[in-house]
């Protein structure tokens, strides 16, 4: 069996460290928020937190103190509002949290830089915005070969990534579906890896199916099964969005003590994911995925 195959306890203990740039990647769909509460837990201070779309976990570890910086493009709870603790962390004065913004394709382009290891990544980008004027970081260069005038933004090389999805081995062959953000990207650009997944599974069903592998195993650090880690975010094929959480979210987060009393009661009040689970124990009924199965591919040669 690899030794790969660790806790989440243990995966963050052993690859997240105060100060680190870390990432916890997804948009919309397999975001680990098992493993922002497990950081919470272990007390990591100082982080840069960087991310497309950062949502709900980036706020609970923001409003637990974790994070010194946000490396973003948008912020908010989707379809909802704004991100309160992230709010008031940034309007207090001084502000509590550092902020450094992009379009969302400018942090594609940064993750993708940092995953070919290129110092930047230029883009037709930002022609008439404001985001330049307030990010030094986003440069011009004129192209070698038409002399046009392109923006850049540097390559993103975080220390750790962490990756919520379906299914991998032991080995960290890891397999998604549905829907995807810049989880490859982020995953390759990083010095460390740890995929959290709802099974693991035999090689022989990575080799079965090589085309859904998303990250290969050379790439990951650790293992972590951790059923149900994405919620209140979804696993397509295993649990669904639980909407009527980030709904709630906002009148928690709106409030510090609130928010705090959240905090102590589902993240320090737990020590891990199935605890969260046995205290939420009507989830499993209520967003458990119905069978939809794809037809399958002759790989046959």
């Amino acid at each position: 069996m690899s030794g790969k195959l660790l806790s989440m306890k243990e995966a963050v203990a052993r690859f997240v460290h105060d100060g680190d740039t870390a990432v916890i990647e997804g948009f919309t769909h397999l975001i680990c928020f098992a493993a922002g509460h497990e950081i919470i837990r272990q007390g990591r201070k100082g982080l840069t937190l960087a991310r497309l779309t950062p949502d709900l976990i980036y706020d609970q570890m923001i409003a637990a103190g974790c994070a010194k910086k946000l490396i973003f493009s948008w912020a908010g709870n989707p379809g909802i509002g704004s991100l309160h603790a992230f709010r008031r962390a940034v309007e207090a004065q001084p502000p509590r949290l550092e902020i450094e913004e992009y379009s969302h394709f400018g942090m594609v382009a940064r993750m993708a830089a940092g995953a070919a290891n290129l110092p930047f990544w230029p883009m037709r980008n930002y022609t008439g915005a404001d985001i330049p004027s307030s990010n030094p970081l986003i440069k011009t260069v004129a192209c070698p070969y038409t002399g046009e005038k392109l923006a850049t933004v540097p390559g993103l090389r975080p220390d750790v990534t962490i990756i919520h999805a379906q299914r991998a081995d032991a080995s960290g062959n890891t397999q998604i579906w549905g829907l995807m953000g810049v989880q490859k990207e982020a995953a390759f650009a990083s010095k460390r890896v740890i995929v959290a997944v709802e099974e693991i599974v035999d090689e022989a069903v990575i080799r079965s199916d090589p085309n859904r592998t998303l990250i290969p195993g050379f790439q990951v650090d650790a293992v972590v099964h951790e059923p149900w880690g994405a919620h209140p975010s979804y696993a397509q094929g295993y649990y669904d969005r639980d909407n009527d959480f980030y709904v709630k979210w906002d009148g928690i987060a709106r409030d510090e003590a609130s928010l705090a009393s959240y905090l102590n009661e589902f993240v320090h009040g737990v020590k891990d994911r199935a605890e969260y689970m046995a205290k939420n124990a009507a989830l499993a009924g209520r967003l458990k995925a119905k069978p939809s199965v794809c037809a399958g591919v002759d790989y046959g040669y």
